[in-house]
């Protein structure tokens, strides 16, 4: 990735009655490319992440590439479902927004019922190293209890 921040931190912050979110200027920075670009995605139900568009770009054409030359060689032929569920997850996991201001988030149509967060209502911001989550508070609980115990054997892991 050709990204070199180191994006950790966590904030609290409320959806607006237009499901507009204002990020903390740094997070915002962090993942919008010069013309104000920054990919949305699905993480998983109460999460979504933002990721600098030229950073998410590069992952998913490494990631596609490598599918199509299975196809191509036909090594893909008894997984057709698996690609096409693939398919589809891809065709509807992210998004490209311009964020206003440079740092105020409109959540689109489709991403607000897998947050789960209502209109006037709070969210977490989360620094998740490569990208920002913004995560539904009780998500966001559920997700710190069953991480926080590894914390010390997972940092030892990556950092070793």
């Amino acid at each position: 990735m050709s990204s070199t921040n180191f994006i950790t931190g966590e904030h609290k912050r409320t959806l607006d009655d237009r499901f507009r979110l204002s990020l903390p200027p740094d997070f915002a920075a962090a993942v919008t490319d010069e013309s104000g670009e920054t990919i949305v995605a699905k993480e998983r139900h109460g999460c979504l992440s933002l990721w600098k568009a030229a950073d998410w770009q590069q992952r998913l054409d490494d990631g596609v590439s490598l599918i199509k030359e299975k196809i191509r060689t036909g090594r893909m032929e008894q997984r057709w479902s698996e690609v096409q569920r693939l398919g589809r997850l891809l065709s509807t996991r992210s998004t490209s927004v311009k964020l206003a201001n440079r740092s105020r988030l409109l959540i689109p149509e489709g991403f607000r019922e897998f947050l789960d967060v209502d209109r006037n209502q709070d969210v977490m911001i989360v620094g998740a190293v490569i990208c920002i989550e913004v995560w539904n508070p009780h998500a966001w609980l559920t997700q710190l209890r069953e991480d926080m115990p590894e914390f010390g054997s997972l940092f030892k892991e990556l950092s070793g």
